[in-house]
């Protein structure tokens, strides 16, 4: 599996780009990977492709819970007494494909119960349903990088996605160290890196052909 600081170097070596080029930054090198993985895992996350990235899949074992009130989580259609959970914390990004953010499931905690994603909307509907009080399922939405969950009274939950950020904060053991942002992993399919770097560097060919600006010296600054 790819991590992030071997691509970068791919990348730097074959532009024959040292670590003191002000242009060529660890960060803006990232930045275009990031860019055009994005793009083309976007592209062939069809339903039928989904299976190769079955390795990118990562596990929040346990993402903590507390109330919140029926306005924040935009169900403001639903019955009172209706109680709403959310996660604690934001959570990291998930990355899209063409049918929507890459979650492959959020359970309870030992994974015995699975829930649903739905939208407010959906489940105000759903829950004004006759037959409602039959449904056993569990529901989730999300909304701003939160997940809220109406009528479940869990401490936590267990989320498995592709996340396009570092989820080391919601899973390293107490007193260890996580990694550096340039030792983990790319959250793109190998099968996928040779394309995304060739077409950094059709870029980058381009772009260091551009002559430097007059006078100041001016650099580009990645924040």
């Amino acid at each position: 599996m790819s991590k992030i600081a071997d691509s970068i170097s791919r990348v730097r070596n074959s532009m024959k780009a040292s670590k003191q080029d002000a242009f060529m930054t660890d960060r803006f090198i990232y930045s275009l990977i990031y860019k055009y993985g994005k793009s083309i895992s976007s592209r062939k996350t069809g339903s039928k492709s989904l299976r190769g990235l079955h390795d990118k899949f990562k596990t929040i074992p346990c993402m903590n819970l507390v109330e919140t009130d029926t306005i924040e989580a935009c169900c403001g259609g639903i019955k009172s007494g209706c109680k709403i959970m959310k996660t604690e914390e934001k959570i990291p990004g998930i990355m899209e494909g063409p049918a929507g953010l890459l979650i492959k499931s959020v359970t309870s905690i030992d994974g015995s119960i699975e829930i649903y994603r739905t939208e407010p909307s959906l489940y105000t509907a759903m829950s004004k349903s006759s037959n409602f009080k039959y449904n056993k399922n569990k529901y989730f939405w999300y909304i701003d990088e939160r997940m809220y969950f109406p009528n479940i009274e869990w401490e936590a939950v267990k989320i498995q996605a592709i996340f396009e950020d570092d989820i080391s904060a919601f899973t390293c053991e107490e007193d260890s160290e996580c990694s550096l942002k340039q030792e983990q992993e790319l959250p793109f399919s190998e099968s996928h890196m040779a394309e995304i770097e060739s077409m950094i560097k059709q870029e980058l060919a381009v772009t260091l052909q551009i002559p430097a600006e007059d006078g100041n010296d001016k650099k580009d600054i990645i924040r």
